[in-house]
């Protein structure tokens, strides 16, 4: 077993993988994106030129945005992306980075590409899970609906069948082929439908492995016990309880929705409670490795060398199955790769599509870095200090 700690300050093996010229670059744009106000004017010009065609919009975005955040174009063009992050002893989780639309036919062609991405998985060792959102295979509008416990229409009974069986079409591929499946969360007024398809997905193919993944955003003050209580049924009901732990992405969105609808907000009113939550759904995961699969979602250095500290503490080893860590292709470099180099297991959560098709996140990207200044300078002030240790500045 290891026994050296990850050294989250070590620029050196954090950006081992990028030449100078790479470094160069990502030093560039990370740069541009520390500036909120250009951000905010590149995301609305970039997103209309890229719709409508301008030419040279789709070569800039994708030299700049595109190749910090996104692993390729389709499966087989971010094979070189997979490869090099397995030559650092990091895995890949992948995401077909197409937002979600609003018809059947939209629904069942990001079907059609979650069950190619499991085919692909199946073949390659470092790409153990697949990352999908069920608003990418149901409408919102219906997710809703059926959350409040509307009656629906037929067509509408019809439409939420569909839904179903396009879950358990990929459950049961994963099931089937030997790769696991990451269920996102996302907003608090269609989770709940959400939360009762996965879990009945995990009751299902969760009995020798954990081939299915809740996702729980800890910003929401009701997650963690209902994470806990979900383990707990499955403990007694005996199957695998997948958990990936977030610390929530709509905050701004629900605590708006919240007030103008009347309603108590579901978010944390601080960070330092949503912190404390956190941490304390990672303990419980790390002491319950015995029967719960989990993955460290975040990029808060603190949280990583929390649960890098319990592992070693509890004695279990750095690379057991059930105890991952990950982040956002492109991001956080010092957690993933320092990590990695000693021995846990770590993957990077990485998005595909084609340039047109991964605008929306892109841009999403770029406007959450440029939000949080603390976390971006952060990293420039790591991605200058390892041009300074090369002379490169």
């Amino acid at each position: 077993m290891q026994t050296t700690i990850p050294d989250f300050k070590d620029t050196e093996i954090a950006f081992s993988y990028l030449s100078d010229k790479e470094l160069k670059q990502m030093s560039w744009l990370f740069s541009m994106m520390n500036k909120p106000w250009l951000v905010n004017v590149g995301s609305s010009v970039g997103r209309w030129a890229v719709q409508w065609n301008i030419p040279f919009a789709r070569p800039i975005v994708k030299a700049t945005l595109f190749r910090q955040f996104v692993g390729g174009e389709s499966l087989l063009k971010s094979m070189g992306t997979i490869e090099k992050l397995a030559h650092y002893k990091t895995l890949t989780i992948l995401d077909y980075g197409v937002e979600a639309k609003e018809a059947e036919v939209d629904f069942n062609a990001t079907l059609r590409e979650n069950l190619r991405a499991i085919e692909f998985a199946s073949g390659n060792e470092h790409v153990p899970v697949v990352s999908t959102k069920i608003s990418g295979l149901a409408s919102n509008p219906l997710l809703e609906k059926v959350q409040r416990g509307d009656t629906l229409s037929r067509s509408e009974e019809e439409a939420y069948k569909a839904v179903v069986k396009r879950v358990e079409a990929i459950s049961l591929a994963a099931f089937e082929k030997g790769v696991s499946v990451f269920f996102d969360a996302e907003e608090s007024w269609v989770q709940k439908p959400i939360d009762e398809l996965v879990n009945s997905m995990m009751r299902r193919f969760n009995k020798e492995r954990a081939v299915i993944y809740n996702t729980f955003q800890l910003y929401r003050h009701d997650r963690l016990a209902y994470m806990i209580e979900t383990a707990e049924a499955a403990r007694s009901e005996g199957w695998i309880f997948g958990s990936k732990i977030v610390r929530g992405a709509y905050m701004e969105k629900e605590r708006l929705r919240a007030k103008e609808m009347g309603y108590p907000s579901p978010i944390f009113p601080d960070k330092v409670s949503t912190d404390k939550a956190y941490d304390e759904a990672l303990r419980y995961l790390v002491e319950h490795v015995d029967t719960i699969a989990s993955c460290n979602a975040t990029h808060n250095a603190e949280s990583c060398m929390k649960m890098a500290t319990w592992i070693d503490e509890l004695r279990i080893d750095r690379n057991h199955p059930h105890l991952n860590f990950s982040q956002l292709y492109g991001m956080s470099d010092h957690l993933t790769f320092n990590l990695a180099d000693c021995g846990y297991n770590v993957a990077k959560y990485v998005p595909y599509g084609r340039v047109e098709e991964v605008i929306p996140y892109l841009l999403r990207r770029a406007q959450e870095n440029a939000s949080v200044t603390g976390e971006m300078s952060r990293e420039l002030d790591l991605i200058h200090k390892e041009m300074k240790r090369r002379e490169l500045v």
